[in-house]
């Protein structure tokens, strides 16, 4: 890891977002706190309904509404970015931040060639002449890894195989040459060989635009190859972060564990593989104190009753009170 690295280019402090309903609020995302240093590629994993892509959300100023930002800071470079209006925020998030999402179609507009797409976007963030903008889309779509850009820009999207139309996506959120990207769940819908070059895309990006990375997945595989660190979210809230070979090879909560113990290995003769009973609670019944103790095998009294915040655990930091009790 270079130097640079250890100044964090996305803060994120104490985050809440929150829900209105007639029967109060409820809380989706709960005190999440973490940095992403330039450079850096963070991994958020968990089970769905966790808050991975709602962080993600939150961080590019695309909550759906009634949905809001109800605490916390979030700092891009130093600068405040959560409470901007909608208009500047809409300025940073072209930019300064690039996002790419599961589903390449809902990021193209299938009436316009992809030429257009990233024409429009890079001359709207940077001062480049039509035709230098055109270059620069070509050269996008070369560094992205599709074949013949010269010929392909004046394509449309529904002339792309899923992972060309993904390519076309990395290469819009590119553009404007942000400085972080959140990536959500960038290979899912793709076959192991795409997924492989995409992660490659992703590594490239940070190591040679040094930008800040955020990948959102569910898929440890993905976490495992491409990360620095990862980011294990449960009930809205983080339960363990720390570099990422630590928390998949030595992993403190027994929430980690349980995601690891349910990872098939190739050098292991095993007939069943680990499960974490029981569900993700829902948002309007989110149990007491730290929130995985129903499905815990390694609950304690207090577990129900206090809520554990993050405790040096090693190399990683982990919200559980074993670590309080010297257990782990």
């Amino acid at each position: 890891m270079r130097s640079e690295a250890q100044v964090p280019l996305l803060e994120v402090e104490r985050l809440r977002v929150e829900f209105p309903t007639r029967r109060g609020a409820l809380l989706a995302l709960d005190e999440v706190s973490f940095s992403i240093a330039a450079g850096e590629i963070l991994g958020v994993v968990g089970e769905s309904g966790a808050g991975k892509s709602l962080t993600g959300a939150a961080i590019i100023g695309l909550i759906e509404p009634p949905g809001r930002i109800a605490g916390g800071e979030i700092r891009l470079d130093g600068r405040r970015i959560d409470n901007l209006p909608p208009a500047e925020m809409r300025r940073v998030r072209g930019r300064q931040i690039g996002a790419i999402f599961q589903d390449p179609l809902t990021s193209l507009n299938p009436l316009y060639t992809v030429g257009h797409q990233l024409v429009q976007t890079i001359r709207t963030h940077l001062p480049l002449s039509a035709l230098q903008a055109r270059e620069r889309a070509i050269d996008l779509l070369r560094q992205t890894g599709i074949p013949a850009p010269e010929a392909r820009i004046d394509q449309y999207p529904h002339q792309f195989s899923g992972g060309m139309r993904q390519r076309v996506v990395i290469a819009l959120a590119l553009a404007a040459e942000p400085r972080l990207i959140v990536a959500d769940e960038p290979t899912t819908a793709l076959d192991v060989s795409i997924q492989a070059q995409i992660i490659f895309l992703l590594k490239r990006l940070a190591r040679e635009h040094h930008a800040a990375v955020m990948l959102v997945t569910h898929d440890m595989g993905v976490i495992a190859e491409a990360c620095d660190r990862v980011a294990v979210m449960y009930a809205g809230r983080i339960v363990e972060i720390g570099p990422v070979q630590q928390v998949i090879h030595q992993p403190a909560h027994p929430y980690t564990r349980g995601l690891m113990g349910s990872i098939p290995a190739m050098d292991e003769d095993r007939e069943r593989l680990a499960q974490i009973d029981g569900t993700m609670p829902r948002l309007n019944a989110i149990p007491t104190g730290c929130a995985f103790h129903p499905r815990c095998a390694c609950v304690m009294p207090r577990c129900p009753q206090q809520r554990p915040e993050l405790m040096e655990a090693g190399a990683t930091r982990a919200a559980c009170w074993l670590l309080a009790e010297g257990a782990v």
